[in-house]
């Protein structure tokens, strides 16, 4: 089993499923460079309009000065959206789906449904274990019984977001995103560096102010 990350600490391996951009690599095979873990979900807005075009830019700045970036869509919610196969599609169409599709659109930020870069670094899908196959509408139900005494006072849409809130929170119960777990990660996006050695520097969620600093202070280590 492996040891739960830890700041300053060797850098525990990623757990992946699936390599769908790049050749597989992992941690023990980057002795000597500075790492940086880009982790988002499909379905994930502030991941596509923020962070993964900052990952984007590092990339070109650094990547000749011994910089690695990894990107590494995780699920822990919105398993729907979340799959490998969008994942797929993004890697080799530029497409995005769900509330990234909504939010990118109403941004301009899509030329004809596209986004108008690809991602240039290796792309991974972290290792999901389901604990149970399916959750079944009465367990549903039964669930918005005990926990939402006025669902039966909502209009129609209001149910239908009820529904879809609650089967996101008992499938979430019943899966692990393992690379998600072992560093302890709070929600996405989150950025991941390790230095040289291969020791975890800082494991951050949502904007990270200081990560062009760090890295850039690393590379000169």
């Amino acid at each position: 089993m492996n040891k739960t990350a830890k700041l300053g600490e060797k850098a525990p391996l990623l757990q992946i499923s699936d390599w769908v951009q790049g050749n597989p690599t992992n941690i023990d095979q980057l002795e000597g460079r500075v790492i940086l873990i880009e982790v988002f979900q499909v379905n994930c807005p502030g991941c596509f309009l923020y962070s993964l075009p900052q990952a984007i830019s590092l990339h070109q700045k650094y990547f000749d000065k011994g910089l690695v970036i990894l990107g590494m869509a995780t699920a822990f919610e919105d398993f729907d959206k979340n799959t490998l196969e969008n994942i797929e599609l993004l890697a080799t169409q530029n497409k995005v789906t769900g509330e990234t599709l909504r939010a990118l659109t109403e941004n301009n930020h899509l030329i004809n449904g596209q986004l108008p870069f690809h991602i240039p670094f290796p792309l991974a899908m972290d290792q999901i274990t389901k604990h149970k196959n399916e959750i079944t509408n009465n367990e549903v139900d039964l669930f918005i019984k005990l926990h939402f005494p006025d669902f039966i006072h909502q209009n129609e849409r209001q149910k239908k977001q009820t529904q879809q809130n609650v089967l996101s929170y008992l499938q979430s119960r019943l899966s692990t995103a393992e690379t998600f777990k072992l560093y302890n990660l709070q929600g996405t996006p989150s950025h991941i560096v390790i230095d040289k050695k291969g020791r975890l520097k800082a494991c951050e969620f949502g904007h990270f102010s200081d990560l062009e600093w760090l890295i850039s202070a690393l590379l000169e280590e």
